[in-house]
C-alpha cells in the first residue's frame, strides 16, 4: 500500500455511503481530500440495511427533506458516476393499527408535503391491494409513499468512491484511525497525516473516533439483525417495503423470499424470546406467513443521534466536523449529507437541519 500523503485539506474518516459521499463532494469542489476506512468500503452500517431508498419518515419531515434532496441525486447517480444502482420502484407502506397513529399522520401530513414528500393516507382495503399478504382485519389505515426504491447499497459506495478518486481524492482501506492530535495530525498503523479539517463519518464507530479528538459526540451504537423467510410455496409479487407502525415490524421482497426486521431484543430479552415475539407478530399481521421458517439474514450495527436523527455539524472550537447518528437511514440521506458537509467545510455555511455541538 502506498504511504499516506503528508498532509491534506480534508480527512474523511469512514468509508460507508455517507463518508464516500462527503469525500466525493469535497474532491469535486477542489478540496484536497483523503478518506480512511478501517475495513473495506461499505462494510459497516451501509452493509446492514434493507437496501431501500425512501423519502417518507413518519413524524420526521426534517429527515424527509434531506431524503427528497438525496433521491433526486440518486436518480442522476448513474449519469454522474457511471455506476448503475439498479433502482426498482417498490413504494413504502406504513400500516396503522391505532386511531392515534392516523391522527398523528393527519397532523403531520402538511409538513411532510411541504418538505417534498409524496405521501397519502389510504384505506385498509387499499393497503391490502398494495401488499396482498396483509390481513385486512389487522389494518385500520395506512400511509402510502410511492417514492421508495430497492437498490444496491454497495453500488452507491463504489460509485461515490470512484467519483471521489476521479476528482483527485485518496482512498485508503484497512486503515483504522488510532489517534487525532489537537493540531489535526491523524495517526494510523500506516503512518500519520496532518489534516486541515477532520470529518467523522464513521457510523457505529463515530463516538469512538470523536473521542480520539477529545470530542463528545452524542451518538449511541446498537446491534441490528435482519432475517429471511423460507421461499413461500407460491411465487411472490414484488411487495412494497411495509412497516407496522405499532411494533416496528418491517418486510420487503428479497428475491424469492422475504426480508424481515423488527428492532432487536430488549435489554432483558433473549434472542429466542425476541424471535418468538417477531414470529407471532409476523403471523398476526401477515396470516399467509404464519408459521413460516425464519433464517439469519445478516446483522450489523447502527449509530443513532439523541432524537433518532442524524447529526451534521462541527465542533465550535476546532476543525472537527461530523456526519453521524443516522439510525440506519444514512443510505436515504447520504447525497444531501455530502452536500451539507461540503458547504460547511468550503463556505462555512451553517447546517439548518442539525445543530452544532455545544
Amino acid at each position: 500500500m502506498n504511504a499516506l500523503p503528508e498532509r491534506t485539506d480534508a480527512l474523511v474518516i469512514g468509508g460507508g455511503v455517507v463518508g464516500t459521499s462527503i469525500a466525493c463532494h469535497l474532491a469535486e469542489a477542489g478540496v484536497a481530500t483523503v478518506l480512511l476506512e478501517r475495513g473495506t468500503l461499505g462494510s459497516g452500517a451501509s452493509a446492514a440495511t434493507a437496501g431501500v431508498l425512501r423519502t417518507y419518515f413518519p413524524g420526521d419531515p426534517r429527515t424527509g427533506e434531506l431524503a427528497v434532496r438525496s433521491m433526486a441525486a440518486y436518480h442522476a447517480f448513474t449519469e454522474r458516476t457511471g455506476t448503475p444502482l439498479g433502482l426498482e420502484r417498490v413504494g413504502f407502506l406504513v400500516v396503522f393499527t391505532e386511531e392515534h397513529q392516523v391522527e398523528e399522520f393527519r397532523r403531520t401530513q402538511a409538513a411532510q408535503q411541504a418538505a417534498g414528500v409524496d405521501v397519502e393516507l389510504v384505506t385498509a382495503s387499499e393497503a391490502v391491494r398494495l401488499n396482498p399478504l396483509l390481513g385486512e382485519r389487522a389494518v385500520l389505515a395506512a400511509a402510502w409513499s410511492p417514492e421508495a426504491y430497492a437498490c444496491d447499497p454497495a453500488a452507491i459506495v463504489r460509485g461515490y468512491a470512484a467519483a471521489a478518486q476521479q476528482a483527485g481524492a485518496v482512498v485508503r482501506t484497512e486503515t483504522p484511525v488510532t489517534g487525532i492530535d489537537p493540531d489535526g495530525r491523524v495517526h494510523t498503523p500506516a503512518g500519520s497525516i496532518r489534516a486541515g479539517t477532520v470529518i467523522c463519518a464513521a457510523g457505529p464507530w463515530a463516538g469512538t473516533v470523536a473521542s480520539l479528538a477529545d470530542v463528545d459526540l452524542p451518538v449511541t451504537t446498537y446491534p441490528i439483525e435482519l432475517l429471511l423467510t423460507d421461499a413461500p410455496a407460491a411465487p411472490l409479487p414484488t411487495l412494497p417495503m411495509t412497516l407496522h407502525a405499532s411494533t416496528g415490524l418491517r418486510i420487503r421482497t428479497w428475491k424469492d423470499r422475504i426480508l424481515i426486521g423488527m428492532g432487536r431484543p430488549g435489554p432483558d430479552e433473549s434472542r429466542q424470546a425476541w424471535l418468538r415475539r417477531l414470529s407471532h407478530q409476523l403471523g398476526t399481521t401477515y396470516p399467509a406467513l404464519d408459521g413460516i421458517r425464519l433464517h439469519r439474514g445478516w446483522s450489523g450495527a447502527f449509530d443513532a443521534g439523541p432524537d433518532g436523527t442524524g447529526l451534521i455539524g462541527r465542533h465550535p472550537s476546532r476543525p472537527f466536523f461530523y456526519a453521524a447518528g443516522f439510525s440506519g437511514q444514512g443510505l436515504c440521506q447520504a447525497p444531501a449529507a455530502g452536500e451539507l458537509v461540503r458547504d460547511l467545510v468550503v463556505d462555512g455555511q451553517p447546517v439548518h437541519h442539525r445543530g452544532d455541538l455545544s
